[in-house]
C-alpha cells in the first residue's frame, strides 16, 4: 500500500507501520508539501505518522481509530463494506420527513447494529430521511458528536465504519435516505493533531471555540481539500444521501470562492457522477437566502438550511418564554409573519444581537423547502439547563398544535428523536472525556454557566456522570402507553396527510397565510386549513366553507363545522377541509 501525508514545513516524516518506523519521501504527489511511502498493510493494519521525529500520530484523515483518538490509526478497505443497496435511486431531501437521531442514545446499547433494529419504527412513522448526529470520532465512549477530532473515522464505540456502512444500507433497503451531520468549524478538546501536521487552524479569524479552521491563509488550499474530500468521501464510500453542515456562519472565509461553493460545486459534479441526487443542508444563523442560492447566481449553492426563527415563533407562542433569543419571538403575529416569509428577523431590529439582522427573502425564487422547519432540536433540547423536551413544557394539546403547524407548513420538517410519542426522558448534555482535568473542567464549566443564569449548580446534570448519557437514553417500553401512543398517532397523522394532501406539501411562500383571530391562529394550505386555539376553544371563521374535519386534537368535545367556520371545546389543533 502506499501511505502519504501533508507536512508541508516538516524536515521529516516517518511512517510508523505496526510499530515500527519507515522513512518517507517528499514527493510533492498529489500537491506540494506531501511525503508518502510504501509499505504492506490491508483493512484494519495499525499505521500513525512521526513528523521531525515526534510522536507517532493519528493520520489527519484517519478512517478509522480502533484504540481511540490517541492511538495508531486504523486501515479502511471500502471495497469490503457488502452493499446492497444496488437499487437505490436517493432522493431530493427539499420537502421530505427529516428524523434527528442520536446513536448513542437512540437504543440502550448505543450502536448502529441496535439503531438499525428501530428502523421500522421511522417508517410507519412517516419519515423519509434519518439525520444522523455526528459520527467522527472522539475522546471517550459517549459524546454528542461534537467533541470530534478525526472528521474522517468512525466513533468505534458505534461500531465503527463497517458498522455505520451497514447501518446506511439497512435504511436504504427500507427506502430511508441518510442524511449525516458534519463539523467542519472546529475540532474538540483532546486529541486533536492537526497543528503538528500543518496549517490546518488560523489566528486570522477568531471562532467561539478559538482559531478558525485555515480556509483562506497560507496552506489553505490544502485545509480546503480535507474539508471537501471528506464531504465526498461520505456519499462515495458510505453511500450517505446528504450531509448537515454544523454552524457553517463560523467557517470564515474571505477568499475569492467560499469553501461552500466550492463543496457544493464538487458534491453536484459528484452526484452526476454517481447517478443520484446528493444534499447539502447547512446551520446558518445569517437569515440569509444566499446559502440555498445556487453558485451559478453568485450564492452558496446549499439545498436547505436550518430555520431556527420558525422553532423560535413556535416554542415562544406555545411556552410563553422569552428569555435570550426568545425576546422578540412569543405572539402569534410572529409566528404569521414566519410561515409567510421564512425569517422574522429579516431586515429587522433583532434585540438579542442588537442590531438589524438577515436579509428578505425572495419568495417568488426561494420555496418554503429550502428551510428546515421543526419544534425541537437536539441544540434546542440539549442546551437547557437540565435537557428538557417540549414534552415537559406544554400541554401535549399544545405539543399537538406545534406539531401540526411545522408538519403540515410549507417548510422541510424535521422531528428530534422521542418527539413523536412525547418521550418522557429529558435529552441532556453529556460528555466522556477519559482526561480527568479535561472532564473536571467540562463539569464546572457547564454548572458555571448556567450558574449564572439564576440556575443552583446542583440541579445541572454533571456531564462526565455516566447517568447523564444513561437518562437521555430513549424508552421504547412508552410507545404503548396511553398518553404516548395517542401522541404517536398523531404524528402519523400529520405525516400521512402530508403525503397523501398536495395541497400540504406545497413549498410556495406566496401561497402561505396565516390568519390571527382571538385566541386562534390559522394557517391556510390551499384548500386545508390548521386551526389552533390557545387557552379555551373558541368559534373561528375561516375562508371558505368547513366541509371536512381531516384531523383534530382536542381534549373537550369533538370540533364542529359551522357556516363559515370550525367550533373547539378546548385549547388544541383542527385541520379542516374547505370547499
Amino acid at each position: 500500500m502506499e501511505f502519504g501525508v501533508w507536512a508541508p514545513q516538516a524536515q521529516q516524516v516517518d511512517l510508523v507501520l505496526d510499530g515500527e518506523p519507515v522513512p518517507m519521501r517528499r514527493t510533492g504527489s498529489p500537491r506540494d508539501g506531501w511525503w508518502t511511502a510504501e509499505g504492506e498493510g490491508s483493512h484494519g493494519t495499525r499505521y500513525a505518522f512521526s513528523v521531525d521525529g515526534g510522536d507517532p500520530r493519528p493520520d489527519p484523515r484517519s478512517g478509522w481509530q480502533p484504540d481511540g483518538v490517541h492511538g495508531a490509526s486504523a486501515v479502511v478497505d471500502p471495497q469490503r463494506f457488502p452493499w446492497t443497496d444496488g437499487g437505490w435511486a436517493g432522493r431530493d431531501v427539499r420537502g421530505a420527513v427529516f428524523y434527528e437521531l442520536h446513536v448513542g442514545t437512540f437504543t440502550p446499547e448505543g450502536t448502529f447494529a441496535a439503531a438499525a433494529g428501530r428502523l421500522d419504527h421511522l417508517v410507519d412513522l412517516g419519515v423519509d430521511v434519518v439525520e444522523v448526529l455526528p459520527v467522527s470520532a472522539w475522546d471517550g465512549p459517549w459524546n454528542w458528536g461534537y467533541d470530534g477530532v478525526a472528521p474522517y473515522a468512525v466513533q468505534h464505540e458505534y461500531g465503527g465504519p463497517e458498522g455505520f456502512a451497514a447501518f446506511v444500507d439497512a435504511c436504504h433497503a427500507r427506502g430511508l435516505a441518510i442524511a449525516l451531520d458534519c463539523v467542519y468549524n472546529h475540532l474538540g478538546p483532546s486529541g486533536n493533531y492537526l497543528a503538528e501536521f500543518g496549517p490546518y487552524f488560523t489566528d486570522k479569524h477568531d471562532t467561539p471555540w478559538g482559531a478558525a479552521v485555515n480556509l483562506d491563509d497560507t496552506g489553505s488550499v490544502e485545509v480546503r481539500r480535507w474539508i471537501v474530500d471528506n464531504a465526498l468521501r461520505w456519499f462515495r464510500d458510505f453511500h450517505v444521501d446528504a450531509l448537515r453542515l454544523d454552524a457553517v456562519h463560523a467557517l470564515v472565509d474571505d477568499s475569492d470562492r467560499h469553501v461552500l461553493q466550492q463543496l457544493a460545486d464538487e458534491t453536484a459534479e459528484l452526484s452526476a457522477q454517481l447517478g443520484r441526487p446528493l444534499g447539502l443542508v447547512a446551520e446558518s444563523d445569517l437569515n440569509d437566502a444566499v446559502m440555498v442560492t445556487p453558485t451559478a447566481r453568485g450564492g452558496r449553492g446549499m439545498d436547505a438550511q436550518w430555520d431556527d426563527d420558525v422553532h423560535h415563533a413556535l416554542h415562544a407562542w406555545l411556552t410563553g418564554e422569552r428569555q435570550g433569543y426568545y425576546a422578540d419571538f412569543g405572539e402569534p403575529e410572529v409566528v404569521a409573519t414566519t410561515f409567510q416569509e421564512a425569517f422574522f428577523h429579516a431586515e429587522r431590529f433583532s434585540s438579542f444581537r442588537g442590531e438589524v439582522w438577515g436579509k428578505k427573502v425572495d419568495r417568488a425564487a426561494v420555496p418554503g423547502t429550502a428551510f428546515l422547519g421543526y419544534l425541537q432540536t437536539h441544540d434546542q433540547v440539549g442546551n437547557r439547563a437540565v435537557g428538557d423536551r417540549i414534552g415537559h413544557l406544554l400541554s401535549p394539546a399544545r405539543q399537538a398544535a406545534g406539531a401540526a403547524l411545522y408538519l403540515l407548513g410549507p417548510f422541510t420538517p424535521m422531528v428530534f428523536m422521542g418527539e413523536e410519542w412525547n418521550a418522557s426522558t429529558k435529552w441532556q448534555f453529556f460528555t466522556s472525556f477519559p482526561d480527568p482535568e479535561l472532564g473536571k473542567a467540562v463539569s464546572e464549566g457547564r454548572r458555571g454557566e448556567f450558574g449564572q443564569h439564576g440556575w443552583d449548580a446542583e440541579d445541572v446534570p454533571d456531564p462526565q456522570d455516566p447517568a447523564t448519557r444513561e437518562a437521555s437514553v430513549l424508552r421504547w417500553d412508552e410507545l404503548d402507553r396511553d398518553g404516548h401512543a395517542r401522541m404517536l398517532a398523531w404524528y402519523r397523522t400529520l405525516t400521512g396527510l402530508r403525503r397523501s394532501v398536495p395541497a400540504l406539501a406545497d413549498a410556495d411562500l406566496r401561497a402561505v397565510r396565516v390568519d390571527v383571530r382571538g385566541n386562534a391562529l390559522v394557517l391556510h394550505r390551499g384548500d386545508h386549513r390548521v386551526v389552533v386555539t390557545l387557552g379555551g376553544g373558541a368559534d373561528v371563521d375561516v375562508e371558505g366553507t368547513p366541509v371536512e374535519v381531516v384531523a383534530a386534537w382536542t381534549d373537550g368535545a369533538d370540533p364542529e363545522l359551522l357556516g363559515e367556520g370550525v367550533r373547539t371545546a378546548s385549547e388544541g389543533v383542527v385541520v379542516v377541509r374547505v370547499a
